[in-house]
C-alpha cells in the first residue's frame, strides 16, 4: 500500500457484507485534520444505516461507515490551530451524509468536531464515547439543565446513552433512577443509580415508590415508542421536563399537558448533516475528557476485542445487544 492509499471497509450495497480494500487516502483541507484512526466505535445506528433503514442519515452507497473514532493526528490543514501532528484525538466525525466514517485507516475530519484525549484514556474508551456522550450531554445538560437535588429518571440506564447519562446526572448532583430489564439491574446499581425493573413495575408503581406520586423532575427517554408515552406519565407536575433521543413516532401529548410539563427532542447528527453547530460537539467532548480525567465518567466497554478484519463479527455482536460498548481496533 502506498502513501496515497489506505485500507477501508466499504459498504458497496445496503444489507451486504463490507468489502475491505484499498481506497484513496484523504488529504486534510482547510479547517480539517487528517487522523490516523486507531479505533472505531460501533453504535446501533450503524446497523440501521447498513441495512438502509436510516433515511434521516442521508447515506448512499458505496460508503465508509463508522460514526465514532479515536486516533492520532497525522497532519493539519490550513487554518487549524488547536491540534498538531502526534496529538491523540477523538470525535464523532462522519459515517453519515456522505462524510467518510471511521472504518478506515485515515480520515480527514472537521477539526471543530474533535477533542484531545486525556493521557489516561485508551483508544477503545475514546472511540466508545463520542456519540453516546454528546447525546447524553445535549439531553441532560443542554436541554433539561439537570441540577443538584433533582430526581432524574433515565429509561434504558444500562444502554450506551443511558449509562453515560446516569454518570452525568450524578455529576450534576441529581438523584438518579434508571429503568432496565432484570439482566441490567446490576449495571445500573453499579453506576450509582436506583434500578427499576420495568418488566414488573408499572409507571404508577415506580412514580409512587420513588417520588410519592409527584413525578420526576427530569425524564430521559433513550428507547422511544411506548417508553416515551410512559415518560409523559412519569414527569413532575408543572416543572417536569421530558427529553427524548428517539421521539420520532406519533404520540399523544395529552398526558404531558395534563401534568403541565415540557418536552424537547435531541437530534445528535444535525451538526454533521448540516454543518451548523459542529464546534459545540468539540466543546462537549472537551468537557467529557475533563470529566474522565477527574474520575467522574467512564464508558463501559464490551469485553470482546474486535480487529479490523472482524467488523462483521462486531456488527453481529451489536445486534445481539451485549453489555458494554463495542469497539473495532483499526490497526
Amino acid at each position: 500500500m502506498s502513501i496515497s492509499t489506505m485500507k477501508a471497509a466499504i459498504l458497496e450495497q445496503f444489507k451486504e457484507p463490507f468489502t475491505i480494500r484499498e481506497t484513496p487516502r484523504p488529504v486534510a483541507r482547510k479547517g480539517e485534520v487528517l487522523v490516523n484512526i486507531k479505533a472505531s466505535g460501533v453504535n446501533p445506528l450503524d446497523l440501521k444505516i447498513r441495512d438502509g433503514a436510516a433515511a434521516h442519515t442521508r447515506t448512499t452507497t458505496p460508503a465508509i461507515l463508522g460514526l465514532d473514532m479515536a486516533g492520532i493526528v497525522e497532519e493539519v490543514g490550513e487554518g487549524v490551530s488547536g491540534f498538531k501532528p502526534g496529538d491523540a484525538v477523538f470525535g464523532m466525525t462522519g459515517g453519515v451524509g456522505g462524510i467518510q466514517g471511521s472504518l478506515a485507516e485515515f480520515a480527514a475530519v472537521d477539526a471543530a468536531l474533535l477533542a484531545k484525549m486525556p493521557l489516561t484514556m485508551s483508544m477503545r474508551e475514546a472511540a466508545a464515547l463520542p456519540l453516546i456522550a454528546i447525546t447524553a450531554w445535549e439531553a441532560l445538560i443542554d436541554q433539561a439543565k439537570v441540577q443538584s437535588g433533582q430526581k432524574v429518571l433515565i429509561h434504558g440506564g444500562a444502554g450506551g446513552v443511558g449509562h453515560i447519562g446516569i454518570q452525568l446526572a450524578k455529576m450534576r448532583g441529581a438523584e438518579v433512577f434508571a429503568t432496565g430489564s432484570e439482566a441490567s439491574q446490576t449495571v445500573i446499581k453499579g453506576l450509582g443509580a436506583t434500578p427499576i425493573n420495568y418488566t414488573v413495575a408499572s409507571v404508577e408503581d415506580y412514580v409512587l415508590a420513588h417520588t410519592g406520586g409527584e413525578g420526576f423532575d427530569v425524564v430521559l427517554d433513550t428507547v422511544g415508542g411506548t417508553t416515551l408515552d410512559n415518560s409523559f406519565h412519569a414527569v413532575k407536575r408543572y416543572t417536569g421536563h421530558v427529553v427524548s433521543i428517539l421521539g420520532w413516532g406519533t404520540h399523544s401529548l395529552a398526558p404531558l399537558s395534563f401534568r403541565a410539563g415540557t418536552y424537547s427532542g435531541v437530534f445528535t447528527l444535525m451538526p454533521l448533516l448540516t454543518g451548523n453547530g459542529r464546534a459545540h460537539h468539540g466543546e462537549i467532548l472537551r468537557e467529557i475528557a475533563a470529566c474522565y480525567d477527574q474520575g467522574l465518567l467512564k464508558p463501559i466497554l464490551n469485553e470482546r476485542l474486535f480487529t479490523f478484519d472482524q467488523i462483521e463479527d462486531a456488527h453481529r455482536a451489536m445486534g445481539e445487544k451485549q453489555v458494554g460498548k463495542i469497539v473495532v481496533s483499526i490497526e
